[in-house]
């Protein structure tokens, strides 16, 4: 196994840096942007000899565990003398006006890469260029110094006994870990059915570096399936630290609680759950840094305050970080990225690891083979990605922050007034190509005028901020920052943009949005799948796999592995009507139809009975006759823009109340996955459609695109994401093993091979109805069968 990694960045701000905690200057979403154009920029200008990004390390042992601390010089330049190690940093500051901290770490920064080069090429002696530019002013300032390598050495022996403290709680931790995993049981009395067979497969990827996209049927217990092999890896010394990525915070909860489990079985490790920012923050912590008790003094804070809550504490959830976070006085978003270093198990959403604007740098710098990467209900990832790779601009952003700021006329607001009206402009431009008489067009381009001036936009906004505090009025920083982060993002996505990009320019008389699209991100997530060992991709709806394979960048490097349901197949009946038709020229007409079935399968066996429809206005359709046909029947409908609370009792009227209810909810919405209603809770969903997106242009340029790709478009674009919310809707009826209930599917088309080549195996034994007294001839036949089973038997 590789030794325990360290970056050299994450080694030298932890030693080094103190005082006060500052996002604006210290974690600004444009920072990285900008440096990082900089950076390319200076290293263009390398002679042949020079080097750029040279990957640097070594290696030291604590309590006799190796540790790797690693990293890549911004450059080695073939000196008269030698090399010469050069480290580029900006900022919009001058460099008089850094904190002495600020150029201590920076210097310490690249005297590590120097020493670390003076042993890897045994030199005596180095010399090593500080290069400073000033992003505001693009005024490039270089230091010079000349160094032994044993004034390096003992330079780097200094920040290992200061950081020596915190390698050997981690070298402790990983030891009673590892301790405590080889006398670890599976945290049941048995195996389920495929829960061997998944967690064998799971250890096997692990161990060989690979990926796994699994299929595992509800019941199979995915998140302990996984979790089990993933820390018995960890024990074997095969990685260091799982990564357990969710879509949804219900999941995070149930990786908590797989983690609590196996404590009670005797397991001693470290798990934290990451909570997104705008929710963990403190409700009372001010906007301004400046006086932000929370962050000022952050850093002279945070080592009592880690080491506190990692000798006392193994479960870091939300509750523990903040418990912590207000004992010592420190924001608790920040405080949980420090303490996730430490870590074991860090349980976090989708974006940590595959959104180019959140992931955790201190991480996913640099590949380490020692993560692990577990991907809870995969299916999701597919639609978030793209998301996540898809930025779009509206002008009235711009016309509404220029209308805000024109009261105000403090230093270096007209400067962004200026930049206000240049983007304006270029917007107009847009505008002006689009032909007439059309409201939206797509282009393969991107709209290379447009960012340029957005570039110019956000290096003045970053520039204000980063200046003099007193050339800074709270009020106008609390307007210009959505702005500002919206055209970062903008920016950001720019960088990526290749062949898998199409620019939308979209009209209204009064407005003009540009959206770059991403329509296939598949390149991406291999990307950041690449950046650990191995990875593990499941769901309980995740077919069919190859497609998954593809779309979610894994086709050269992944196996597929389809499990069977635990559950015996006898209890769901899966009944297709095929004398429904729900394409929206024919709803109307089968509405009769659609009412008589529903009522088939809730008079059958009185009960919970879910209906999902593919749209509100057709839910409120069905739900309005249905009711009127059986108004003895207690219904209940999902309604749009539900608050936790107003999701809270629709469920209820499931989990508390013992008489029929009849719910109708939107398929591939918040009730269709994720929810668990167990025994008599639901005993029938019925779905109406076959789950198609609704026709827009975006989906299909993607048709269009995988058209071209593979000649897959329909099914890439409309049909396989629909089906996947049919799947889930489904998957709610049968959640244990006792659970006994119908599935039906109204609409002729899932007789078809088109979908009835996607049914999983646990569907192979659908029946067909052509009419509804056959159909509930079926279903009655179906109860009768299973009285004494049944929930209220």
């Amino acid at each position: 196994m590789a030794d325990h990694r360290i970056g050299v960045r994450e080694f030298v701000e932890f030693t080094v840096r103190t005082g006060d905690l500052n996002p604006i200057t210290t974690n600004s979403n444009n920072t990285a942007l900008i440096g990082a154009q900089i950076h390319r920029r200076l290293q263009s200008a390398y002679d042949d000899a020079d080097e750029k990004e040279v990957y640097l390390h070594t290696q030291v042992m604590v309590n006799d565990t190796a540790f790797v601390i690693d990293g890549r010089a911004d450059g080695v330049l073939a000196g008269k003398n030698g090399p010469i190690v050069e480290e580029i940093k900006t900022s919009a500051r001058p460099w008089a006006d850094l904190t002495q901290n600020t150029r201590d770490r920076y210097w310490a920064q690249a005297r590590v890469y120097a020493h670390f080069l003076c042993m890897d090429r045994d030199l005596d002696a180095i010399d090593i260029d500080l290069v400073y530019v000033q992003t505001s002013n693009d005024q490039l300032t270089r230091f010079t110094e000349h160094q032994t390598a044993a004034d390096l050495s003992l330079l780097f022996d200094d920040l290992i006994a200061e950081f020596g403290d915190w390698l050997r709680m981690r070298s402790d931790i990983v030891k009673a870990r590892n301790a405590s995993i080889a006398d670890l049981d599976f945290p049941f009395p048995a195996f389920r059915t495929g829960q061997r067979e998944l967690a064998a497969a799971v250890y096997r990827t692990i161990a060989n570096h690979t990926r796994l996209f699994a299929e595992a049927p509800t019941g199979t217990g995915k998140t302990i399936s996984t979790l089990f092999p993933a820390i018995k890896a960890m024990g074997a010394d095969l990685i260091n630290r799982v990564f357990y990525l969710t879509a949804k915070q219900s999941t995070r909860h149930v990786a908590e609680a797989a983690m609590g489990l196996m404590e009670l079985h005797g397991l001693v490790a470290k798990s934290i759950t990451l909570t997104a920012k705008d929710t963990i923050t403190f409700e009372e912590e001010p906007d301004d840094p400046t006086i932000n008790p929370y962050m000022l003094g952050y850093y002279d804070r945070l080592k009592p305050a880690l080491k506190d809550m990692l000798t006392h504490e193994n479960q870091l959830t939300r509750g523990t970080i903040e418990q912590y976070a207000r004992k010592h006085t420190l924001d608790p978003f920040e405080f949980s990225l420090d303490a996730s270093l430490f870590c074991d198990v860090i349980i976090c959403d989708y974006n940590y690891l595959f959104d180019p604007a959140v992931f955790l740098q201190r991480f996913f710098a640099e590949p380490d083979p020692e993560n692990c990467f577990l991907v809870d209900e995969a299916h999701n990832l597919v639609s978030r990605a793209r998301d996540m790779y898809s930025a779009e601009l509206t002008d009235t952003l711009f016309t509404e922050l220029k209308t805000a700021l024109a009261p105000y006329k403090q230093h270096g607001v007209p400067a962004i007034k200026g930049g206000i009206t240049k983007t304006l402009t270029a917007f107009d431009v847009v505008r002006a190509a689009v032909p007439t008489g059309q409201t939206e067009v797509f282009q393969p381009a991107r709209l290379e005028n447009l960012v340029a001036v957005l570039n110019g936009l956000a290096q003045t906004i970053h520039d204000w901020l980063t200046g003099e505090l007193e050339n800074r009025d709270q009020a106008v920083v609390d307007l210009v920052l959505p702005v500002y982060f919206a055209v970062n993002q903008f920016l950001r996505i720019n960088d990526f943009y290749d062949d898998a990009f199409e620019t939308k320019v979209a009209l209204t008389p009064d407005t003009v949005t540009v959206k770059q699209l991403c329509l296939d991100p598949s390149s991406f997530i291999d990307d950041s799948l690449s950046l650990g060992g191995g990875a593990v991709l499941f769901s309980a709806t995740l077919s069919p796999l190859d497609y998954y394979q593809e779309v979610l960048g894994g086709v050269a490097n992944s196996l597929a592995y389809q499990l069977p349901s635990p559950f015996p197949t006898s209890n769901t009946a899966v009944l297709v009507a095929t004398d429904v038709q729900t394409t929206y020229r024919q709803r109307q007409a089968s509405l009769p139809t659609v009412i008589a079935s529903l009522t088939a399968m809730v008079r059958a066996k009185a009960g919970h009975y879910l209906v999902f429809l593919p749209s509100y206005a057709y839910l409120d359709q069905v739900a309005t006759a249905f009711t009127a046909a059986n108004p003895d029947l207690a219904c209940v409908t999902q309604t749009t823009n539900m608050d936790a609370e107003a999701r809270s009792q629709f469920l209820d009227h499931f989990r508390e109340s013992v008489e029929p209810v009849v719910g109708f909810a939107i398929l591939g919405g918040i009730f269709s996955e994720g929810i668990d209603l167990t025994g008599d809770q639901l005993i029938g969903a019925a779905i109406v459609s076959v789950g198609l997106p609704g026709l827009n242009s975006e989906t299909n340029r993607l048709r269009d695109y995988f058209d071209r790709k593979n000649g897959n478009g329909f099914a890439y674009a409309y049909q396989l994401p629909g089906f996947n919310h049919v799947l889930q809707a489904g998957g709610r009826v049968i959640r244990g093993a006792h659970d006994v209930g119908v599935i039906l599917l109204l609409d002729a088309r899932f007789a078809t091979p088109r979908y009835a080549q996607l049914f999983p195996p646990h569907w192979a034994h659908a029946q067909v109805t052509r009419n509804p007294t056959e159909l509930a001839t079926r279903l009655t036949d179906f109860w009768e069968a299973h009285h004494e089973d049944s929930p209220d038997a």
